[in-house]
């Protein structure tokens, strides 16, 4: 994926040093013009202006035609030694671009052609401040492949054309001024300190991006740490709650089990009494129906519930409890609330019994 983010930086040292080094340059070629005799007329042979040259192609063949592996190796030989968009055919920006071509999905390249962005920019800017519209032209290109839609595009290639149309002009009306054999030594001298400046505004730059992806792989290490961290942190709270879980659900089991071991011990405790039967000795005064609970009759469901409850000396119902439910906890409720209104006649002895209720809507 090509990135959008081509934005001129913050003005840093680097950005600073760019402007400055191009203006010098656009002064020295200024002052050396003007030398001439403004009303002299061209010399003879002066050539005509030329046709405007073919856009420029942002990777060279050389370049495109070399492997995944190479380019990923050229690019960062080229970032250690601070090539970062010049010169043309053997530049980190080059390279990435070519790379992006066999890997477009790699996010690392899409990254280092985020950051060589800026960079390429202020340089296309000096470039056409200076005049340089062939290497304008270049860098230019190299902008357009990394990101198409980037802000910049558009004020870099006006400035372009302007300055290539001003240069046509001046050429044709005969007003460029012919250099004398000092004045081409002098130009070329400029040439060769713009070419040092470059190398050594590269150099800066490729320092000042050192410094950023040193910076962004610690905050990606301290961002990964925090991650790790707050996963190892739910893995442990998740790990406490299903280790709570399984206590609770043992403890029921417990509960349950004891609860099953009485009620086994109590009926083989009725069993051996000799006692006549329950069934023989209670008669009932009054045993009203359960209530039918709402909820199970919106729904037409149905049920029984066996309770196992004691008759006092009285009559009256003691201790009452649910020994089998079907379906568990919907009757429950209601079959122990009628239970412990249940009369009967007076008897010997408490007597312990179990009567089974039936639960269905139509009733």
């Amino acid at each position: 994926m090509q990135s959008t983010a081509a934005a001129r930086p913050a003005p840093t040292l680097l950005s600073r040093s760019l402007l400055a080094g191009g203006v010098a340059i656009v002064l020295a070629l200024g002052m050396t013009a003007c030398k001439k005799d403004e009303n002299a007329a061209p010399a003879a042979g002066t050539p005509a202006a030329t046709p405007a040259a073919a856009p420029a192609q942002a990777v060279s063949s050389a370049v495109a035609a070399m492997g995944a592996d190479q380019l990923r190796d050229a690019a960062a030989k080229a970032l250690s030694e601070q090539r970062l968009y010049a010169p043309a055919g053997n530049n980190a920006m080059e390279y990435y671009l070519a790379l992006r071509d066999k890997s477009a999905s790699d996010p690392s390249v899409a990254s280092a052609l985020t950051d060589l962005q800026p960079y390429a920019t202020i340089a296309t800017e000096q470039a056409i401040a200076r005049k340089d519209f062939s290497e304008a032209d270049r860098l230019y290109a190299l902008l357009e492949k990394a990101d198409s839609a980037a802000p910049a595009l558009p004020r870099l290639k006006n400035a372009i054309a302007d300055g290539e149309k001003a240069a046509a002009a001046a050429a044709a009306s005969g007003t460029t001024p012919v250099l004398t054999p000092q004045e081409q030594a002098k130009q070329a001298e400029l040439e060769k300190k713009r070419l040092e400046d470059q190398k050594k505004l590269q150099e800066q730059a490729a320092k000042e991006l050192a410094a950023k992806q040193a910076q962004d792989k610690a905050t990606q290490t301290a961002q990964k740490q925090q991650q790790d961290a707050a996963a190892k942190a739910d893995a442990d709270r998740k790990a406490e709650a299903d280790r709570k879980a399984e206590a609770d659900r043992k403890a029921e089991a417990d509960r349950k089990a004891a609860a099953d071991r009485a009620a086994e011990q109590q009926q083989q405790r009725a069993a051996a009494a000799p006692a006549r039967s329950a069934s023989s000795e209670l008669r009932a005064i009054s045993t009203p129906s359960p209530r039918f609970p709402v909820e199970a009759l919106r729904s037409g469901q149905s049920g029984s519930v066996t309770v196992e409850f004691t008759v006092s000396q009285d009559g009256s119902v003691g201790a009452a409890r649910v020994v089998d439910a079907n379906p568990p906890r919907v009757f429950d409720r209601e079959a122990l609330n009628a239970v412990r209104k249940w009369r009967f006649e007076p008897v010997g002895s408490p007597v312990t019994t179990r009567r089974t209720m039936q639960f269905k809507p139509s009733e």
